[in-house]
Protein backbone atom coordinates (compact mmCIF):
# COMPACT_ATOMS: atom_id res chain seq x y z
CA UNK A 1 0.00 0.00 0.00
CA UNK A 2 2.91 2.13 0.98
CA UNK A 3 4.33 1.40 -2.62
CA UNK A 4 1.60 2.38 -4.52
CA UNK A 5 0.88 5.68 -2.53
CA UNK A 6 4.55 6.98 -4.02
CA UNK A 7 4.02 6.16 -7.32
CA UNK A 8 0.31 7.97 -7.24
CA UNK A 9 1.35 10.45 -5.57
CA UNK A 10 4.73 11.45 -7.51
CA UNK A 11 3.10 10.77 -10.21
CA UNK A 12 0.33 12.91 -9.42
CA UNK A 13 2.85 15.76 -8.72
CA UNK A 14 4.86 15.43 -12.22
CA UNK A 15 1.70 15.58 -14.19
CA UNK A 16 0.70 18.76 -12.43
CA UNK A 17 4.19 20.22 -12.57
CA UNK A 18 3.96 19.82 -16.31
CA UNK A 19 0.65 20.04 -17.15
CA UNK A 20 -0.59 23.79 -15.02
CA UNK A 21 1.26 26.04 -17.55
CA UNK A 22 -1.16 24.91 -20.41
CA UNK A 23 -4.24 25.15 -18.62
CA UNK A 24 -3.85 27.98 -15.97
CA UNK A 25 -3.42 28.51 -12.25
CA UNK A 26 -0.78 29.82 -10.47
CA UNK A 27 2.05 28.62 -12.63
CA UNK A 28 4.41 30.78 -15.09
CA UNK A 29 3.10 31.52 -18.54
CA UNK A 30 3.18 29.39 -21.54
CA UNK A 31 6.81 31.88 -22.81
CA UNK A 32 7.88 31.22 -19.23
CA UNK A 33 10.81 28.47 -18.51
CA UNK A 34 10.03 26.25 -15.89
CA UNK A 35 12.79 25.87 -13.81
CA UNK A 36 13.26 23.66 -10.18
CA UNK A 37 14.72 25.36 -7.38
CA UNK A 38 18.20 24.51 -6.13
CA UNK A 39 18.56 21.81 -3.88
CA UNK A 40 16.60 18.42 -2.52
CA UNK A 41 13.46 17.79 -2.49
CA UNK A 42 11.33 15.11 -1.21
CA UNK A 43 9.25 13.19 -3.65
CA UNK A 44 5.89 12.96 -2.71
CA UNK A 45 4.39 10.71 0.01
CA UNK A 46 8.46 9.17 0.19
CA UNK A 47 9.09 7.99 3.35
CA UNK A 48 12.96 8.72 3.18
CA UNK A 49 14.89 11.46 1.70
CA UNK A 50 15.58 11.12 -1.96
CA UNK A 51 17.59 13.23 -3.81
CA UNK A 52 17.04 14.05 -7.35
CA UNK A 53 18.00 16.60 -10.26
CA UNK A 54 16.33 17.95 -13.38
CA UNK A 55 13.18 19.60 -13.55
CA UNK A 56 10.36 19.09 -11.52
CA UNK A 57 8.03 18.37 -14.65
CA UNK A 58 10.38 15.73 -15.85
CA UNK A 59 8.66 12.41 -15.27
CA UNK A 60 11.54 10.24 -15.55
CA UNK A 61 13.24 11.90 -12.73
CA UNK A 62 10.22 11.39 -10.63
CA UNK A 63 9.36 7.66 -11.11
CA UNK A 64 13.24 7.42 -10.71
CA UNK A 65 13.08 8.98 -7.37
CA UNK A 66 10.01 6.24 -6.66
CA UNK A 67 12.35 2.95 -7.92
CA UNK A 68 15.44 4.57 -5.88
CA UNK A 69 13.09 4.63 -2.60
CA UNK A 70 11.86 1.13 -3.15
CA UNK A 71 14.87 0.10 -3.96
CA UNK A 72 16.62 1.49 -0.38
CA UNK A 73 13.61 0.66 1.81
CA UNK A 74 13.61 -3.47 0.60
CA UNK A 75 15.24 -5.55 3.27
CA UNK A 76 17.20 -7.95 2.14
CA UNK A 77 15.98 -11.58 1.08
CA UNK A 78 16.77 -14.27 3.52
CA UNK A 79 18.57 -17.36 2.17
CA UNK A 80 16.01 -20.35 2.01
CA UNK A 81 16.35 -22.79 4.48
CA UNK A 82 17.52 -26.27 3.67
CA UNK A 83 14.52 -28.40 5.25
CA UNK A 84 16.62 -31.40 4.73
CA UNK A 85 18.87 -30.59 7.29
CA UNK A 86 17.91 -30.18 11.21
CA UNK A 87 20.28 -27.40 12.50
CA UNK A 88 18.31 -26.80 15.29
CA UNK A 89 17.90 -30.20 17.59
CA UNK A 90 20.90 -31.98 16.61
CA UNK A 91 22.24 -30.92 20.32
CA UNK A 92 18.56 -32.31 22.00
CA UNK A 93 18.56 -35.66 20.16
CA UNK A 94 18.93 -38.09 22.67
CA UNK A 95 21.92 -40.45 22.30
CA UNK A 96 20.96 -44.12 22.01
CA UNK A 97 22.12 -46.88 25.02
CA UNK A 98 23.79 -49.68 24.37
CA UNK A 99 21.65 -52.51 24.25
CA UNK A 100 22.26 -55.19 27.04
CA UNK A 101 21.15 -58.58 26.70
CA UNK A 102 20.57 -59.96 30.04
CA UNK A 103 21.77 -63.87 30.26
CA UNK A 104 19.94 -65.96 31.98
CA UNK A 105 21.66 -67.94 35.20
CA UNK A 106 22.79 -71.29 33.00
CA UNK A 107 24.31 -68.44 30.12
CA UNK A 108 26.84 -67.18 33.42
CA UNK A 109 27.38 -70.50 34.73
CA UNK A 110 28.88 -71.68 31.51
CA UNK A 111 30.51 -68.36 30.48
CA UNK A 112 28.45 -67.45 27.71
CA UNK A 113 29.71 -63.75 27.62
CA UNK A 114 33.47 -64.65 28.28
CA UNK A 115 33.15 -67.02 25.04
CA UNK A 116 31.96 -64.15 22.62
CA UNK A 117 34.35 -61.39 24.57
CA UNK A 118 37.65 -64.04 23.37
CA UNK A 119 36.84 -64.32 20.15
CA UNK A 120 35.42 -60.98 19.34
CA UNK A 121 39.03 -59.94 20.43
CA UNK A 122 40.44 -62.24 18.35
CA UNK A 123 38.12 -61.02 15.24
CA UNK A 124 36.36 -64.31 15.42
CA UNK A 125 32.57 -64.87 15.46
CA UNK A 126 31.14 -67.76 17.70
CA UNK A 127 30.44 -71.24 15.79
CA UNK A 128 27.34 -71.52 13.43
CA UNK A 129 25.20 -75.34 14.02
CA UNK A 130 25.33 -77.88 11.71
CA UNK A 131 22.64 -79.74 9.88
CA UNK A 132 22.07 -83.15 9.25
CA UNK A 133 20.04 -86.18 10.86
CA UNK A 134 20.71 -88.49 13.75
CA UNK A 135 21.28 -92.11 13.22
CA UNK A 136 17.96 -93.08 14.57
CA UNK A 137 16.88 -95.17 17.12
CA UNK A 138 14.57 -98.68 17.01
CA UNK A 139 11.56 -97.90 19.00
CA UNK A 140 10.77 -100.88 20.89
CA UNK A 141 8.17 -102.03 23.54
CA UNK A 142 9.30 -103.26 26.86
CA UNK A 143 7.42 -106.36 28.71
CA UNK A 144 5.62 -104.26 30.70
CA UNK A 145 4.26 -102.23 27.95
CA UNK A 146 6.56 -99.51 28.21
CA UNK A 147 7.56 -97.37 24.74
CA UNK A 148 11.07 -97.21 24.10
CA UNK A 149 13.22 -94.61 22.60
CA UNK A 150 12.04 -92.89 18.49
CA UNK A 151 14.17 -91.66 16.06
CA UNK A 152 12.34 -88.80 16.56
CA UNK A 153 13.36 -88.42 20.53
CA UNK A 154 17.13 -88.67 19.38
CA UNK A 155 16.35 -85.70 16.72
CA UNK A 156 14.63 -84.05 19.01
CA UNK A 157 17.13 -83.98 21.41
CA UNK A 158 20.08 -83.39 19.65
CA UNK A 159 18.47 -80.42 17.59
CA UNK A 160 18.20 -78.33 21.24
CA UNK A 161 21.12 -79.90 22.52
CA UNK A 162 22.98 -77.94 19.50
CA UNK A 163 21.00 -75.17 18.79
CA UNK A 164 21.93 -74.53 22.94
CA UNK A 165 25.52 -74.94 22.56
CA UNK A 166 25.70 -72.57 19.57
CA UNK A 167 23.35 -69.77 21.42
CA UNK A 168 26.08 -69.71 23.96
CA UNK A 169 29.44 -69.84 21.79
CA UNK A 170 30.02 -73.32 22.10
CA UNK A 171 30.93 -76.01 19.13
CA UNK A 172 28.00 -77.87 17.86
CA UNK A 173 28.19 -81.69 17.97
CA UNK A 174 28.13 -83.35 14.79
CA UNK A 175 24.70 -84.92 14.01
CA UNK A 176 25.28 -88.01 13.31
CA UNK A 177 27.55 -88.75 16.72
CA UNK A 178 24.50 -88.77 18.63
CA UNK A 179 23.50 -92.00 19.28
CA UNK A 180 20.57 -94.79 20.89
CA UNK A 181 21.67 -96.57 23.82
CA UNK A 182 19.95 -99.66 24.56
CA UNK A 183 21.50 -99.74 27.87
CA UNK A 184 20.42 -96.76 29.68
CA UNK A 185 17.15 -97.16 28.00
CA UNK A 186 16.80 -100.86 29.90
CA UNK A 187 17.76 -98.56 32.71
CA UNK A 188 14.73 -96.50 32.29
CA UNK A 189 12.44 -99.35 31.57
CA UNK A 190 13.53 -101.27 34.83
CA UNK A 191 12.56 -97.65 36.39
CA UNK A 192 9.24 -97.23 34.81
CA UNK A 193 7.98 -100.57 35.65
CA UNK A 194 7.96 -99.98 39.32
CA UNK A 195 4.63 -101.52 40.13
CA UNK A 196 4.45 -98.51 42.76
CA UNK A 197 1.97 -95.59 41.62
CA UNK A 198 4.52 -93.81 42.57
CA UNK A 199 6.44 -92.05 39.60
CA UNK A 200 9.24 -90.79 41.50
CA UNK A 201 9.84 -94.51 43.19
CA UNK A 202 12.86 -96.16 41.76
CA UNK A 203 13.91 -93.29 40.15
CA UNK A 204 17.13 -92.19 40.96
CA UNK A 205 21.24 -93.25 40.06
CA UNK A 206 22.75 -96.22 41.08
CA UNK A 207 21.72 -97.15 43.93
CA UNK A 208 18.38 -96.51 43.99
CA UNK A 209 16.16 -99.59 44.60
CA UNK A 210 12.54 -100.42 43.11
CA UNK A 211 9.74 -100.59 44.98
CA UNK A 212 9.31 -104.20 44.75
CA UNK A 213 12.89 -104.90 45.22
CA UNK A 214 13.45 -105.89 41.85
CA UNK A 215 17.71 -105.50 41.06
CA UNK A 216 18.73 -102.97 38.75
CA UNK A 217 19.53 -103.20 35.28
CA UNK A 218 21.20 -101.50 32.54
CA UNK A 219 23.39 -97.77 32.64
CA UNK A 220 23.16 -94.94 34.85
CA UNK A 221 23.31 -91.45 32.77
CA UNK A 222 22.02 -87.70 33.41
CA UNK A 223 18.07 -88.16 34.09
CA UNK A 224 15.17 -85.53 33.47
CA UNK A 225 11.36 -86.35 32.85
CA UNK A 226 8.17 -85.51 33.81
CA UNK A 227 4.48 -85.02 31.62
CA UNK A 228 4.96 -82.98 28.25
CA UNK A 229 8.52 -84.08 27.95
CA UNK A 230 10.12 -84.47 24.76
CA UNK A 231 14.08 -84.70 23.63
CA UNK A 232 14.21 -81.54 23.37
CA UNK A 233 12.72 -80.27 27.03
CA UNK A 234 15.23 -82.79 28.31
CA UNK A 235 18.02 -80.98 26.47
CA UNK A 236 16.70 -77.77 28.09
CA UNK A 237 15.98 -79.04 31.84
CA UNK A 238 20.08 -80.48 31.00
CA UNK A 239 21.53 -77.28 30.09
CA UNK A 240 19.64 -75.21 33.03
CA UNK A 241 20.83 -77.63 36.01
CA UNK A 242 24.57 -76.55 36.69
CA UNK A 243 25.66 -80.44 37.98
CA UNK A 244 24.07 -81.75 34.36
CA UNK A 245 25.03 -78.89 32.07
CA UNK A 246 28.71 -79.62 33.50
CA UNK A 247 28.35 -83.37 32.56
CA UNK A 248 26.62 -83.24 29.59
CA UNK A 249 27.34 -80.51 27.39
CA UNK A 250 30.84 -79.62 29.06
CA UNK A 251 31.36 -75.72 28.68
CA UNK A 252 34.89 -75.84 29.09
CA UNK A 253 36.01 -78.48 26.56
CA UNK A 254 38.26 -77.77 24.34
CA UNK A 255 38.62 -80.34 22.24
CA UNK A 256 37.62 -81.34 18.63
CA UNK A 257 34.14 -82.02 18.53
CA UNK A 258 34.33 -84.53 15.62
CA UNK A 259 35.12 -87.29 18.14
CA UNK A 260 32.67 -86.32 20.80
CA UNK A 261 29.49 -88.70 21.10
CA UNK A 262 26.68 -88.46 22.73
CA UNK A 263 24.14 -90.78 23.70
CA UNK A 264 20.44 -90.70 24.72
CA UNK A 265 17.34 -92.79 25.13
CA UNK A 266 13.88 -92.15 26.18
CA UNK A 267 10.91 -94.04 27.19
CA UNK A 268 6.99 -93.23 27.43
CA UNK A 269 4.81 -94.30 30.02
CA UNK A 270 5.16 -97.08 32.97
CA UNK A 271 3.01 -98.94 35.44
CA UNK A 272 0.94 -99.28 37.04
CA UNK A 273 -0.62 -96.57 34.96
CA UNK A 274 1.60 -93.97 33.65
CA UNK A 275 0.30 -92.67 30.33
CA UNK A 276 2.49 -92.12 26.85
CA UNK A 277 2.97 -88.27 27.59
CA UNK A 278 4.65 -89.25 30.79
CA UNK A 279 8.73 -89.56 29.63
CA UNK A 280 11.74 -90.39 31.33
CA UNK A 281 15.06 -90.05 29.35
CA UNK A 282 18.87 -90.35 30.17
CA UNK A 283 21.58 -88.97 28.27
CA UNK A 284 25.47 -88.80 28.99
CA UNK A 285 28.69 -87.49 27.13
CA UNK A 286 30.79 -90.71 25.11
CA UNK A 287 30.81 -94.53 26.63
CA UNK A 288 28.12 -95.94 24.29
Amino acid sequence: MLKRTILVGTVFGAVLALGLPFVGGGGPASGTSAHAEGGAMLPVAATSPVATTGRVGDTASALAAVAIAVESDALPAKPERDLRVDSEHLAQKPVPKPVVIPQSPAARRSGTAERVAARQAAGQSCPGNVGGSTPGAPGITSAGGVGGTTSADLQSFAAQYNAIRVANCLEPVPMSNFRYDACMEARLFWIAEDPSPDVNSAWGHNGTPRSDGAPAVGCDGNLAGGSGNSGATVAQKWWNSASHQKSLYRPTYSGSMGGVVICFAMVHGGLPNDGYGFARAAARWGGC
